[in-house]
């Protein structure tokens, strides 16, 4: 089994750099998560059944792993003594701005697995044709999911669910 895994992911190891790139923007940061989403692989490989190709597989594994990792990260505070901040007045546009973030991203999480990685590359402005060889779907596909997705965020931001 561990052979077949180490293979495996010779073979498709781009995807993995991928998932970095998108998400993880710091380059140490990269290494690091780099190492964690080839773990998560590991303990997921024996769920892997081939009714999928291995590629798309090991796509949806990593890109689950990578939105856990910022989702545990979005949630770790930090400590920090208030003597030690300087504490300013938040404007009412950064306030809005702020606002309108998180119901982008709450509706955003409200969505598949797959739309999440679907919009998260198309909000990195990465092409149908690119997005489709990511996912392991058509490109005219990709554009209907898109249209999709489109549809249900603005649908989540007209109906105040956030």
């Amino acid at each position: 089994m561990e052979e077949r895994f180490t293979e495996l992911l010779y073979q498709n190891q781009g995807i993995v750099h991928k998932i970095c790139n998108i998400y993880f923007r710091d380059r140490l940061d990269k290494e690091d998560y780099h190492q964690e989403l080839i773990i998560q692989l590991w303990k997921a490989f024996p769920s892997f059944n081939g009714t999928a190709k291995f590629s798309t597989w090991m796509y949806r594994v990593c890109i689950n792993a990578a939105i856990d990792i910022l989702r545990k990260e979005k949630f770790q505070l930090k400590q920090v003594k208030l003597s030690e901040v300087e504490i300013d007045p938040i404007s009412s546009v950064d306030n809005v701005h702020q606002t309108n973030k998180e119901k982008l991203y709450n509706a955003i999480n409200k969505l598949s697995s797959i739309d999440k990685a679907i919009i998260a590359l198309y909000l990195d402005e990465y092409s149908y044709k690119e997005i489709a060889e990511m996912i392991g779907i058509s490109v005219s596909n990709t554009g209907v999911k898109i249209k999709r997705i489109k549809r249900e965020i603005l649908k989540s931001f007209e109906n105040g669910n956030h």
